[in-house]
């Protein structure tokens, strides 16, 4: 809801005395479209051809605001003056009144100092949003200075209102505890049975005011002083947190604070411009719209109810609630570029996708190499279309972006099953096998087929096992000498087990080299085909024993060992690159594609198309700094 008809909604609900003192924000409004907005110093883009000069441009732009300035803050002081004079005028008559025992009279004198505290807060926020206003339209920043002032006059003091105020309150509780004595109900209103006082209810539901929330945050150069200068004025007044939240750049910080307040007195905001004035902080606040219409006390129920629902979960949520979240990881250990960088928000925008936030998770020779995301992503996106284009965009710059829901297993992995050739290790040990028989341009030619899904992989198993037929079994161990560890793979594998994961190795090479890597990486399980040995046992037969680990098998063990692990499916990450881990790649909570082949990269869920595996944490969330503590002791 627009503030100006936030502010005629509201009126209708004051008396004709109070609505007739109350700021004009809309003729302020239409005084600064009519004269400021045409003179702002913000100055668009001439044509290249004028040759005025700039100088001359701003020169006769100030001239005109000037004048335009003093017109609109001379409105405003004669609005300010109005508001004040009606405050000190109703402000003297209550205080001037007499306080009589009656719990009725006590009740409708409260409602009275309410409604006059009401209406200064209606006012204080009209005169806030209209020099934010000005702020934005004309260049110029007055909104802080003159606040200061306003913080100073009458209606943000209200010193005697705020004292008789305390005083009603102090004997609508001391009658309260007589009735309590004498077994009297406390039921005190005027049909004796609408509302009730307890000790932690002093005040009648109808009569506590709009219980308006308010978006109150403090910038400045002093981060732990800005907190507590919030929460100490906070402290001085009657008001709930709902939630706060803080962020930092630097040295610079602002803290945000969502609260509601129990009544509309701003004396709160008289002490927060003299914390911000104190720590050099800039003080700023606002009313969320959801909270923008006051109903009749018949309607208060219900009105707390859709505040309950409209209401975002949490400041770091607003304004994006309602939304499906997702985590991006951008990678790239060259570092990320401006033009990569450029193009993936222009993707987000086409979607109208919003950032919710972003964080540096590592720096790879002093650039930054890789970045965590938080995405709000409407319900309405294609996200299969989306992957699409973001595979497009991935291979345009050579920078990873990898896509997955931010929800609570994200944190909670427990379980990584890799792929072990061309993903642990770096080679295909069928293929280093073959180099000792002799055979090693055919099964090559076949494992880059099946690699490719050309052709069935337990055809293509079976094709180059047979070429292995009368090779010596002692070519197992030299091929074990061989074999090199993919970048990052200890590193990752020791840092997994720190944090309590469980690895395997499915494979579908051969289990006497899945054993040595399991081995060497500290693994859990590892699961791989079986070679036949003659009955000697000194040659290979060219056949395989008990079950092909296909890619069907891969996707079977990995359930298996969840399931023994007591681990759900979401809790599971697996890492391959060749066709025949697709099936497991898709049936993790998390499947990544490492270094694969194109065909693969398009069916996968992530990619990671880098050359060490420690960025597999990346996906975690884990930052450069989380994996130096890994790194420690190692």
């Amino acid at each position: 809801m627009k503030f100006g008809r936030f502010l005629e909604d509201r009126r209708a609900h004051l008396p004709s005395d109070y609505a007739a003192n109350c700021i004009d924000y809309n003729g302020l409004k239409l005084l600064l479209k009519s004269s400021v907005y045409a003179h702002s110093i913000k100055i668009e883009p001439e044509h290249p051809a004028s040759q005025q000069r700039f100088s001359e441009v701003v020169s006769k732009r100030l001239e005109k605001l000037q004048q335009s300035e003093v017109v609109f803050l001379d409105r405003l002081d004669k609005e300010v003056d109005k508001v004040c004079a009606f405050f000190d005028s109703e402000s003297a008559r209550l205080v001037q009144a007499s306080l009589q025992d009656d719990d009725e009279a006590l009740l409708a004198f409260l409602q009275q100092i309410l409604m006059l505290e009401r209406f200064v807060f209606l006012n204080y926020t009209g005169i806030t949003k209209i020099l934010k206003k000005n702020d934005r339209h004309s260049g110029l920043a007055l909104s802080e200075p003159y606040l200061h002032r306003v913080a100073q006059l009458s209606i943000v003091k209200a010193e005697d209102l705020t004292a008789l105020k305390q005083s009603v309150m102090t004997k609508l509780s001391d009658e309260q505890q007589k009735s309590t004595v004498s077994s009297v109900s406390p039921v005190l209103s005027r049909s004796r049975s609408q509302y009730k006082l307890t000790p932690s209810n002093l005040l009648p539901p109808a009569f506590v005011g709009p219980n308006q929330k308010v978006l109150v945050s403090l910038s400045g150069p002093h981060g732990t002083d800005i907190i507590g200068a919030v929460l100490g004025c906070l402290a001085q007044h009657p008001c709930h947190i709902e939630d706060f939240m803080l962020s930092r750049l630097y040295h610079n910080v602002t803290f945000g604070v969502l609260l509601t307040l129990p009544s509309d007195n701003v004396t709160i905001f008289r002490d927060l411009a003299e914390a911000a004035q104190k720590w050099d902080a800039t003080l700023t606040f606002d009313i969320p719209d959801t909270q923008a219409r006051e109903p009749s006390v018949r309607h208060q129920e219900k009105r707390e109810e859709q505040a309950h629902v409209c209401l975002p979960a949490s400041l770091e949520e607003a304004p994006y609630s309602d939304r499906i979240k997702y985590a991006a990881t951008i990678l790239n250990q060259n570092g990320l570029q401006a033009d990569f960088l450029s193009h993936w928000t222009q993707l987000l925008l086409k979607h109208r996708i919003s950032v919710e936030k972003l964080s540096r998770l590592n720096m790879d020779d002093n650039k930054l190499s890789c970045a965590d995301v938080r995405l709000s992503v409407p319900n309405t996106v294609d996200m299969e279309a989306l992957r699409t284009e973001l595979i497009e965009l991935s291979a345009a710059h050579g920078s990873d972006v990898a896509l997955q829901p931010d929800d609570v297993f994200r944190k909670n992995k427990r379980l990584v099953v890799f792929d072990m050739d061309s993903t642990l290790i770096r080679q295909e040990v069928i293929d280093e096998i073959a180099k000792y028989a002799g055979v090693v341009d055919q099964v090559a030619a076949i494992t880059e087929a099946a690699m490719n899904g050309e052709i069935d992989f337990t055809e293509s198993l079976r094709r180059r096992v047979a070429l292995l037929k009368g090779t010596s079994v002692n070519v197992l161990e030299d091929v074990k000498k061989n074999l090199t560890f993919t970048e990052g793979a200890r590193f990752l594998c020791r840092a997994l087990k720190r944090l309590g994961f469980k690895l395997a190795v499915i494979s579908g090479g051969f289990m006497p080299l899945a054993l040595y890597v399991k081995a060497e990486l500290g693994l859990d399980y590892a699961f791989a085909n079986q070679l036949r040995v003659s009955s000697d046992g000194l040659t290979l037969t060219g056949e395989t024993a008990g079950p092909i680990v296909d890619g069907i098998r891969k996707k079977e063990l990995l359930d298996v060992i969840a399931q023994a692990e007591g681990l759900t499916l979401n809790q599971v990450i697996a890492v391959g690159d060749g066709a025949n881990d697709l099936w497991m790649l898709n049936k993790a909570g998390l499947g990544i594609a490492f270094n694969a082949k194109p065909r693969v990269q398009q069916q996968a869920p992530s990619r990671i198309n880098q050359k060490s595996l420690k960025y597999v944490l990346t996906l975690l969330g884990y930052s450069e700094k989380d994996m130096e503590q890994l790194s420690q002791d190692y």
